[in-house]
């Protein structure tokens, strides 16, 4: 464990000498400002890293990650990330990713007691309860399954929409724009969930509108 440990930091001193080998002031103007185009809100799981998967680079994406990337009103932190995001970062999109095998939305369909995990996968539940008809009509589990991690980015792209920041920034300046992926992890490619944006938007505003 201990040599799994140390070689981090020997990976670490490769990946800054082949930085510096491209970019000898990289870490100079990285250090100087981020401004990224992107706020990514993705699942915390380890075989899903935001820009890597995106091939952008470091400060080109302001990252948000928690189990089976929920953006919830009473989460603090995820609030206020978008609200920095939106606000100081002044990003022109945000993405919600979700991935296909992701193990949050796999526990919120087994009816189990899961313990803390319980409220938090409730969230994943009501999306669920609200698109059970078309859900449970899939005889296909795996199918049904991967229908459910993009019904659950869906709905939490409609969350990141409801908010008063991107709200009020869209209607100031026209940005930022609310995207939904699904990332295939055994392609490694990216799904496009094409979130009709100004519609949902619209929609959205009818019942959440937040300006006056």
């Amino acid at each position: 464990m201990n040599s799994r440990y140390e070689q981090v930091f020997e990976n670490n001193k490769k990946w800054v000498e082949k930085k510096k080998a491209g970019d000898a002031d990289f870490f100079v103007k990285l250090a100087a400002e981020q401004n990224p185009d992107f706020l990514f809100i993705g699942c915390s799981d380890s075989r899903v890293p935001a820009n890597e998967i995106m091939g952008l680079e470091p400060g080109e994406v302001f990252v948000h990650r928690n189990i089976a990337n929920l953006v919830v009103n009473t989460d603090v932190n995820c609030q206020s990330v978008i609200q920095y995001a939106v606000d100081v970062l002044n990003v022109d999109h945000i993405v919600v990713c979700g991935h296909y095998g992701c193990g949050g939305v796999l526990a919120a369909m087994q009816s189990a007691d899961l313990g803390l995990l319980n409220g938090w996968l409730r969230e994943v539940r009501d999306v669920y309860r609200l698109h059970a008809e078309e859900l449970d009509a899939i005889e296909d589990v795996d199918q049904r399954y991967r229908r459910l991690v993009e019904l659950n980015v869906r709905e939490q792209c409609a969350n990141v929409i409801k908010t008063a920041q991107v709200q009020r920034q869209f209607m100031s300046r026209g940005n930022p724009r609310v995207h939904g992926w699904v990332y295939d992890l055994g392609e490694g490619l990216l799904v496009d969930l094409n979130i009709p944006f100004e519609e949902t938007l619209e929609h959205v505003r009818k019942i959440y509108r937040l300006d006056p």
